[in-house]
């Protein structure tokens, strides 16, 4: 058993013994992706990237990928293939002779 299908395993486990699978629809799940991102954004608000109390950082990055993962569940992909297949797409647009070193969009290259 791959490490992300323990995680998920371990997540639907929880989920099934409070019977939560049943607010658990793409919108909603997609939804507490974007409000975990925005806790996971305060933790740095006014402070340095340095400054970010690790162990809030932590908790709440957990949480991003806890709804990532049953989103993907939820979806049926592939966590690995649905990543390496951005990867791949990525590669092509950001070329390593044209984007190495630099934070440039592609369209801007």
């Amino acid at each position: 058993m791959s490490d992300i299908q323990e995680l998920i395993d371990a997540l639907h486990t929880f989920r099934d013994e409070r019977d939560w699978a049943q607010f658990h629809n793409p919108k909603d799940l997609a939804l507490g992706i974007s409000v975990e991102a925005g806790e996971l954004l305060e933790t740095f608000m006014w402070k340095s990237p340095d400054e970010a109390e690790k162990a809030d950082v932590k908790e709440e990055l957990a949480d991003v990928l806890a709804y990532a993962l049953l989103l993907a569940g939820r979806m049926n992909f592939d966590v690995k293939q649905i990543v390496l297949d951005k990867i791949q797409k990525n590669a092509l647009k950001y070329p390593v002779d044209k984007s190495r070193g630099s934070a440039k969009k592609y369209t801007e290259l």
